[in-house]
């Protein structure tokens, strides 16, 4: 098998496999021995390596996956098309030192913007988007225990 390695940053690399493997934008990724988190902004062919083990593709779950409503992106406050205010869970998440929101992230068309939290800060994020979505956006979170989930909004 022919395989070139390209390191991408501390520990983390990309294995070309003949175009075995491909990666897509915004998926996200985790080591399961250091827990790096890698999340794709340039596609490609390979298998994503970490500590000499593929990384994880990590599933993103939906409110249909959801039964206490605690990790689900929820709309806090639609202040106009380009301007959310949202709140992980309509129980509001944890924010504690061992169970909390890492990120909350929006993806609207081809933009990405994310909004970094630490234990004891309230689990919501505000976005300002530059213009009105032209298709649906999807909101994302990822809780340190419990992974990543989303939230599709049809715009």
């Amino acid at each position: 098998m022919n395989q070139n390695v390209y390191v991408l940053a501390r520990d983390v690399k990309i294995v070309l496999n003949n175009g075995e493997n491909m990666t897509e934008l915004t998926q996200v990724y985790k080591c399961n021995v250091c827990g790096n988190i890698v999340e794709v902004v340039h596609s490609g062919v390979g298998q994503l390596v970490c500590c000499n083990q593929p990384m994880n593709l990590l599933k993103e779950f939906s409110h249909a996956e959801e039964k206490q409503e605690k990790h689900v992106p929820f709309i806090k406050e639609k202040i106009n098309e380009q301007h959310y205010v949202v709140q992980i869970g309509e129980v509001e998440h944890p924010m504690e030192e061992k169970h909390y929101i890492e990120w909350v992230e929006v993806i609207a068309d081809d933009q990405v913007y994310k909004k970094f939290l630490k234990p004891g800060e309230k689990p919501i994020a505000e976005f300002k988007l530059p213009s009105k979505p032209k298709n649906k956006l999807v909101f994302r979170e990822y809780c340190n225990l419990h992974g990543l989930w989303k939230l599709e909004l049809d715009v």
